[in-house]
């Protein structure tokens, strides 16, 4: 009997069969049944984009068995190697799939960026491609950092230094962790008063063990990452003016408060008319002048203090250092165990942060539990569309119509939520 692969080739089959498999519904293999969706989004017009819907929603564990067994046809791995459809769980293990060709590898390391590239720099078998690494060196996207990293791996000088082979021992990295409070910045606001030892001991600063053992391990575990990235200054994605706008509302306030301090009379000191007027004092929004300070502390950090900070911080140090430039900064907020739920609803919703930080939220189980971080994760234009796409099946019908109907999201996921709006409309009017 001939494969289910090789009749939908033939188009031997009927369309609602074709139906039923391009949305992955036949019961096969999971590796067979990649390989007919791979073969009907490549190749067919009808059928080719709930395929391909089928596809970026696949079950991770499953898609990462495949994508690393060497026997995997040439084109599924292909597929899941084109930039459209690249998945971040699934990267790193084509990397170092052997049937994968290096001069494939080698077109993606030319014209690939951010994430990407790290994935690359950090691949066994790509630190033993010179070929790969010579076609990385010549990427224009590539950050200060990166180019410094690809460099060394050309030259080998302190390549050691990079290999997540070796990581520092448990004694090296708790003395680390008992020096990070030399990066902490001057104070900017007059020192509290000295408590007595019995008060100091009882407040949750001093006590909350479980987020210095958090630090340890996160030191632990990014030692090699956190090496790479050098001495590399705080950048916020979007720029630093961001941080100072909160909204037409708060604007209208401080500029009404202005013009209002502006036409006041000015005070005329009675005993000496040769002194100068003494012009109103200029209003400063306090939110303003309290964002700005905090700003000033973390420009003054290097990498290691940003990431103490991160976990051991306020919410409002968090919301500036989770749009820091440097990925492994910004992991290090969603690692903290002080982030609420709602910080990261929050988060979830923002286009100045990271890619990285939006992928690795549905990641971790707490988060993905609140229906409020997947809805904002779905309506979020920045959001990864694998991972979009992927946690749309969680809407709400009303919310799949309002997205359905969202100009600033692309056709791809608008299409999918209207016909999912559809089927569970239908499924519940039939109830």
């Amino acid at each position: 009997m001939p494969r289910m692969f090789d009749l939908i080739r033939a188009n031997a089959l009927s369309s609602h069969q074709m139906m039923s498999a391009s949305k992955g519904a036949l019961r096969l293999p999971a590796a067979e049944m990649v390989e007919i969706l791979v073969l009907i989004a490549e190749h067919n017009k009808i059928f080719g984009a709930n395929a391909r819907f089928t596809l970026a929603a696949w079950d991770e564990a499953s898609a990462k068995t495949i994508v690393a067994d060497p026997s995997t046809p040439k084109e599924v791995l292909e597929y899941w190697l084109d930039p459209k459809n690249l998945r971040a769980p699934l990267f790193s293990l084509l990397l170092e799939n052997e049937s994968v060709p290096l001069t494939k590898i080698a077109e993606l390391a030319a014209t690939l960026k951010g994430e990407w590239i790290d994935a690359m720099i950090a691949s066994p078998r790509i630190r033993k491609s010179r070929h790969v690494q010579n076609d990385l060196s010549s990427n224009k996207e590539l950050t200060g950092v990166q180019a410094a990293r690809v460099r060394e791996l050309i030259t080998g000088k302190s390549a050691e230094a990079h290999s997540p082979e070796q990581p520092p021992t448990p004694p090296a990295v708790a003395d680390l962790a008992a020096r990070l409070e030399t990066h902490a910045p001057e104070p900017t606001a007059p020192p509290e008063p000295q408590l007595p030892p019995s008060v100091a001991e009882s407040t949750p600063e001093a006590s909350d063990s479980e987020t210095e053992s958090a630090l340890v391990a996160f030191f632990t575990e990014h030692a090699a990452e956190i090496a790479a990235e050098g001495e590399k200054p705080f950048q916020p994605i979007g720029g630093i003016h961001e941080e100072f706008h909160h909204g037409p509302e708060a604007e209208i306030k401080v500029a009404a408060a202005s013009a209002s301090a502006s036409s006041a009379p000015l005070l005329m000191p009675s005993a000496a008319p040769d002194h100068k007027p003494i012009a109103p004092r200029k209003l400063v929004n306090p939110e303003d002048e309290k964002r700005g300070s905090v700003l000033q502390k973390i420009n003054r950090l290097d990498i290691k203090g940003r990431i103490n900070l991160a976990m051991k911080g306020s919410k409002e140090e968090r919301s500036i250092l989770v749009r820091d430039g440097t990925k492994i900064v910004a992991m290090a907020v969603l690692d903290s165990p002080k982030i609420s739920d709602g910080e990261v609803e929050k988060f979830a919703s923002q286009r100045n942060v990271l890619e990285a930080v939006l992928r690795a939220i549905p990641m971790k189980r707490r988060f993905v539990k609140n229906y409020a971080v997947v809805r904002n994760l779905v309506f979020n234009p920045r959001t990864p569309l694998d991972i979009g796409l992927g946690l749309m099946k969680n809407l709400l019908v009303q919310d799949l119509r309002n997205l359905s109907a969202n100009k600033e999201i692309s056709d791809t996921v608008r299409k999918l939520a209207l016909r999912m709006f559809k089927q569970k409309s239908e499924a519940a009017s039939k109830k």
